[in-house]
């Protein structure tokens, strides 16, 4: 299978999954295979917060549409200009991924199948439906797939290479085991957010919808401010007041009064507003339902800190014009080439 097939599959896949968008789900024409997916991806759709109580329609959909969003022709030619696929050798590349946030691992199943690897997926229990079921989407537009994407409950074996995402402990494990393969182990990572104070309130609310994204479990979750000093929380909390419904979830509500109750008895001094905690901390990770905040004083020297930490950042979101980072209200929207934890997925596939 030639380069031009494979894209011209993704591209493919990429109107079938614009029809699930969170404007709503509707029925295209000339869609390949409707018949066959359409209904059953709506119904994983309502489902899948049965298997994930976090999943819920809202998320999915937003994932969803953000992949169709993805997957066009000039997006992926853009992506591709950088790189030289010729491969005349597929390796088997075995992919552990995270299920944190719906189709977390997708991208990485996407860059395997680009470079003409096969690939080898362990799944997480928490995400195991909807990746199966777009393979086999896949394997109709371009039957030359069906041999190269294999699922495995069991241990790992008869592979090249590894890509597996988890937590700081998981990665131990990882590299214990996998660390004689080729090799991307991806630990605990979270995302923050530099404000200047001169944001508008426009910037602000564009920010919260980073923070609440997936209940903020999505490494691109903003999990931390970075205030001048002087800041006016109530601004944060102004912002946060569109998305004040989330606290109807329960899971979201669950944690919300853990997190409030493990915070009063350490006689941690936080601020909150009923469905948010804002609590001075150093630490990049944050709990569900809270965000850590740290004022500073010379951009400078914030800079040299973030560098510093860049091992414990996804990635830095700010209007600083002179801030290497992505603008307020898009952490959420990662392009083709924007690749988890700085590492260029695509380049290390090739080089196998």
């Amino acid at each position: 299978m030639v380069l031009n097939q494979r894209k011209e599959a993704f591209i493919k896949l990429g109107l079938f999954l614009s029809q699930f968008s969170t404007e709503g789900i509707t029925k295209k024409e000339d869609i390949l295979f409707n018949d066959l997916f359409f209904d059953a991806f709506k119904m994983q759709i309502s489902r899948a917060k049965e298997f994930n109580g976090w999943f819920n329609q809202e998320n999915v959909l937003f994932s969803l549409e953000s992949w169709s969003k993805a997957l066009t022709n000039n997006n992926i030619e853009k992506w591709l200009s950088a790189y030289e696929i010729n491969k005349t050798t597929s390796k088997t590349v075995a992919i552990i991924m995270a299920g944190n946030i719906p189709l977390v691992g997708f991208h990485d199943f996407l860059c395997v199948l680009i470079s003409g690897h096969n690939v080898l997926v362990k799944l997480s229990s928490n995400d195991k439906n909807f990746i199966p079921l777009i393979a086999k989407y896949l394997e109709y537009i371009e039957p030359d797939f069906k041999g190269k994407i294999e699922f495995t409950e069991k241990k790992l074996e008869n592979f090249d290479a590894v890509i597996a995402t988890g937590s700081d402990n998981t990665a131990r494990y990882f590299e214990y085991y996998f660390g004689k393969h080729p090799h991307i182990i991806r630990k605990n990572r979270n995302t923050a957010a530099v404000l200047s104070g001169k944001e508008t309130e426009e910037s602000l609310e564009k920010m919260m919808n980073d923070v609440f994204q997936y209940f903020g479990l999505g490494c691109r979750s903003i999990s931390k401010l970075f205030l001048p000093k002087g800041f006016d929380l109530d601004r944060i909390f102004k912002a946060a007041f569109p998305h004040k419904d989330i606290v109807n979830y329960e899971r979201y509500a669950n944690n919300y009064e853990y997190n409030k109750a493990v915070y009063l008895m350490s006689l941690f001094d936080i601020r909150e507003n009923g469905f948010l905690m804002l609590k001075e901390d150093k630490s990049y990770s944050s709990p569900i339902s809270s965000l850590f905040y740290e004022y500073y004083e010379n951009i400078d020297e914030l800079k040299h800190k973030l560098e510093q930490d860049s091992d414990k950042i996804q990635c830095v979101t700010s209007d600083i014009q002179d801030l290497n980072s992505i603008p307020l209200g898009e952490t959420q929207n990662p392009q083709l080439w924007d690749y988890a934890d700085n590492v260029d997925t695509l380049n290390f596939l090739l080089t196998l």
